[in-house]
């Protein structure tokens, strides 16, 4: 039995539809959909505006966008490189277990090396068993150590009136 091909290529403007309703997907998946203020209109923004802050690949079957990886590039001083952060990976539920997810991998992981980044790095919900069994799977290393530090919203604000307390 054969599977379809998985054919990886950078995301359009008209992927962005299509990868909105994924990142919906996953936000309900993740059981934080009611964070999701964003709109196809803002995504398209921010990969395709006059300053992207981003950027995406896709991955079709028979035509069809059945996967996505939103990254872009943060910078290591202590190697004085830049990296490559995934800020998310997801695989339409009917598609997996088809090896999809490794195939986007591999893929930033190529495109991280040829744009000479220092490292490739993502983060995973704790509660993601799975997820984390995949990604040291393919050699991750989970950071116990690392927590990541959030500032949105009125607390963001508040910070940068630079006022105390």
């Amino acid at each position: 039995m054969s599977t379809p091909a998985l054919t990886i290529r950078p995301a359009g403007p008209a992927d962005v539809a299509a990868i909105f309703g994924m990142i919906h997907e996953l936000a309900v998946f993740e059981k934080l959909e009611h964070l999701v203020v964003a709109n196809a209109a803002m995504l398209h923004e921010g990969l395709f505006g006059d300053h992207p802050g981003c950027e995406a690949i896709v991955g079709e079957e028979d035509g069809a966008v059945v996967t996505f990886a939103l990254f872009f590039h943060n910078f290591s001083t202590f190697l004085c490189r830049k990296g490559l952060y995934l800020e998310d990976l997801y695989v339409k539920q009917a598609c997996r277990g088809k090896g999809y997810g490794k195939q986007m991998l591999v893929a930033l992981a190529q495109l991280a090396v040829a744009r000479n980044c220092g490292r490739f790095e993502w983060s995973v919900l704790d509660w993601n068993e799975n997820a984390i069994k995949f990604y040291q799977g393919v050699g991750a290393d989970l950071l116990p150590d690392w927590r990541i530090c959030r500032v949105t919203g009125e607390a963001l604000l508040h910070l940068s009136s630079g006022r105390q307390g």
